[in-house]
């Protein structure tokens, strides 16, 4: 009996070690599946670099940026992200208390990861997460105001390129914004554009005068995805058939 008195204490001891690093355990299992969350939102196929795809991790809820190492997702190894994130674990029977722990995971981001690829545990390093700036954005396209602004031919007048060109000009485009004018047949056709990332549609607007007919339009998102033509010129002068 005495000895059994005895090895109670260490008994307890032993268990309640147990108990402290199966929270712990759960708590850091936790912090790794919001990692790895957070990178299946990063995960994609389109050229990002490495400040944007800092910056689309900074907006996660629960996840901090710690280190962002690389160039862009296509260059290389792609782009490395340490994240710094936080999970719960609970203690104790009769009144569990609640554990957390903050812990960091390294993401890679490049077209070869996988998509819910397991984030690599990783020390935190020292200092406070980073922020970063969002990039302005793109310029408005002045549809109305282009529509304004074009001069309207009757039918059988003559369609005066230069007085198309004065009328872009009297819009003060922003810089950002890409204007081209071109006359074939008696027409004239605009585009103004942003430029694109090569991956997603682009922005554009197009317009085309001539007699009887002004015309201003932004062509479908098939017709400005790269490689469709839908924002060129010659869409303007000779629109493609709209997609069904």
């Amino acid at each position: 009996m005495r000895r059994l008195l005895l090895l109670a204490p260490l008994l307890l001891f032993t268990v309640g070690c147990a108990v402290v690093q199966s929270a712990e355990g759960e708590a850091t299992d936790a912090a790794r599946e919001a990692a790895r969350k957070a990178g299946e939102r990063l995960y994609g196929q389109r050229p990002r670099t490495a400040e944007e795809v800092g910056l689309s991790a900074s907006r996660i809820d629960g996840v901090e940026v710690m280190r962002v190492t690389g160039t862009s997702t296509h260059d290389g190894d792609g782009v490395d992200v340490v994240v710094r994130t936080s999970g719960p674990g609970h203690k104790g029977w009769v009144a569990p208390e609640e554990v957390v722990v903050r812990r960091c995971f390294a993401l890679r981001v490049s077209p070869e990861s996988e998509w819910g690829e397991d984030p690599r545990d990783v020390d935190c390093p020292d200092g406070p997460a980073l922020t970063f700036v969002p990039p302005p954005e793109p310029p408005r396209l002045p549809y109305e105001e282009l529509r304004a602004e074009l001069p309207r031919v009757p039918e059988g007048g003559r369609v005066d390129e230069a007085g198309i060109r004065s009328a872009l000009a009297a819009l003060e485009l922003d810089p950002a914004i890409r204007t081209e004018v071109k006359a074939d047949g008696g027409r004239v056709g605009v585009l103004l554009s942003v430029k694109g990332n090569g991956f997603d549609a682009q922005d554009c607007l197009l317009a085309r005068v001539r007699p009887g007919a002004t015309e201003v339009w932004v062509p479908p998102r098939i017709h400005r995805m790269p490689g469709e033509g839908g924002c060129t010129v010659g869409n303007a002068l000779d629109p493609k058939p709209s997609p069904h």
